[in-house]
């Protein structure tokens, strides 16, 4: 069976359960993979070193990583899953990326709003 077909059939098989099902059905392996911590999401690094930012700040912060890991691999963009949203509760296509990829890192240092939390006492913490 090729590649389009089984995708196909998930998508079919997704249409008919509930929507948080759906949904972990379409990320597969990739949600299980953040459920373990093998990935994260920028939300994720931010809850882990305390910051305390507003929803269209920390979409600032992931829109920075997304451009230093564009920049780092070429163009390619970083695996996305879907998951809810930490206060409308709505379902959202996010990118994900390794604990210890530099992009997260260097996004902390270019936008203005996370630069304090670069300096050495708050990325021990992650």
């Amino acid at each position: 069976m090729n590649i389009s077909r089984r995708i196909a059939r998930i998508h079919t098989a997704a249409r008919q359960v509930s929507k948080a099902l759906a949904y972990r059905t379409r990320s597969g392996l990739i949600a299980a993979a953040v459920e373990q911590g093998t990935l994260i999401r920028t939300g994720d690094l931010l809850d882990r070193l305390g910051a305390d930012l507003k929803d269209g700040q920390r979409s600032w912060y992931g829109r920075h990583t997304a451009k230093a890991y564009r920049a780092a691999h070429l163009g390619a963009d970083a695996v996305k899953v879907w998951a809810q949203h930490r206060t409308t509760g709505k379902w959202i296509h996010v990118h994900v990326y390794a604990p210890t990829d530099p992009a997260l890192y260097t996004a902390l240092t270019t936008y203005k709003a996370t630069r304090h939390l670069s300096q050495a006492d708050f990325t021990e913490v992650a």
